[in-house]
């Protein structure tokens, strides 16, 4: 008879957790035999998101400002010819004046009586060689006598053209048709040749100089109208009349010319104003310059979104900016501009529109 062994709950325990062990071991062995892991998902790529607006552009009528200077159409210094005392002031100061009036008289100083003798002495020279020439006819007279005389007459001619020239001179003439701005003389006063008599001024029409920057002179012609602001608030209208050829050496600016018609003689001649001149109108779109970018070049850019729904960046040109946006020229007629995720994208990237304003 078996005898039966006494079974401990320790060593069954043990048996049955190898076990386990073993059949776990078995299965995985199997599966890894038998089936490849499972590829990894990589989540999609998904385009930037970007906001857009349609921009139309409009014309724009683009100004070039500077700051000028008013200046009398012409302005001379009348200076004495002849030495002496100031005798009378024909003209006063602020007094109008016309072409060819006299201004003042200087004192003779034997001016006529020098006249007088060069006048006699031509006659003198004419009659002397009228003879002459009839005893010249008749062989009496040499060749060599008849030019010396003909010489003799040429230089009394030139003396009395030199005594007549330096008595007219003794009463200076306007000119042009001005008004007197200064007087450097009054009655009695000794002068000499050279001495500052009178300024005149014609102020009916001014003109106004300024500088502009050699970047914007390509932009600038001749009969381009101009606006003149004066500090005190009143303006005129005028025509740009003249651009130098040549920029300044030590500013790289151009110097301008703007002429205007002063009607009412108003005192500003010397004064200081602001000249806007009026460009040829071009298209212009109106954005915040919030949306400009510098490209490495250096160069405003801005970017947009083509029908291909790729970014595009275009140059621009800022014409104008104020508080409320900047007017730039550069983009085409219709643009579709982002207006946020700019800074994300680069040109040629496709893109995701997100809110398109039209």
């Amino acid at each position: 008879m078996l005898k039966t062994l006494p079974r401990s709950p320790v060593i069954l325990a043990v048996i049955l957790g190898v076990a386990l062990v073993l059949w776990l071991l078995s299965g995985d062995h199997d599966s890894a035999q038998h089936s490849a892991p499972a590829a990894q998902q990589l989540p999609e790529k998904q385009l930037p998101l970007v906001e857009t607006h349609w921009s139309e552009a409009q014309p724009y009528q683009a100004t070039q400002v500077a700051q000028g200077q008013v200046l009398p159409w012409r302005s001379v210094s009348i200076k004495a010819q002849q030495a002496g005392r100031i005798e009378a002031l024909l003209k006063l100061q602020g007094d109008a004046v016309q072409q060819g009036d006299d201004l003042l008289r200087i004192s003779d100083e034997g001016r006529s009586t020098i006249l007088a003798q060069a006048k006699a002495n031509l006659t003198l020279r004419q009659t002397e060689l009228a003879s002459a020439k009839t005893l010249g006819k008749a062989q009496f007279l040499s060749a060599t006598e008849l030019t010396r005389l003909q010489s003799e007459l040429a230089k009394a001619e030139a003396e009395m053209q030199t005594a007549s020239l330096a008595l007219r001179q003794t009463v200076p003439q306007a000119p042009f048709a001005g008004v007197i701005d200064r007087r450097h003389v009054e009655v009695g006063s000794l002068v000499q040749s050279g001495s500052e008599l009178l300024q005149l001024v014609q102020i009916d029409k001014l003109k106004v100089t300024a500088q502009i920057p050699q970047q914007h002179i390509a932009a600038m012609h001749t009969g381009q109208q101009a606006q003149i602001r004066l500090l005190d608030g009143r303006s005129l209208q005028g025509e740009l009349s003249f651009i130098s050829y040549a920029a300044d050496s030590a500013t790289r600016s151009f110097y301008i010319e703007v002429t205007v018609d002063n009607p009412q003689q108003w005192r500003i001649a010397g004064a200081s104003a602001t000249v806007e001149i009026l460009l040829d109108s071009v298209q212009a779109h109106r954005v915040s310059p919030a949306l400009l970018s510098l490209a490495d070049s250096g160069q405003l850019t801005i970017a947009v979104v083509d029908e291909k729904q790729q970014v595009m960046t275009y140059p621009v040109t800022i014409l104008t900016v104020d508080n409320n946006g900047a007017w730039v020229s550069g983009l085409p007629q219709r643009a579709r501009i982002i207006t946020q995720g700019a800074g994300f994208v680069a040109s040629g990237d496709k893109v995701r529109l997100g809110g398109a304003a039209l």
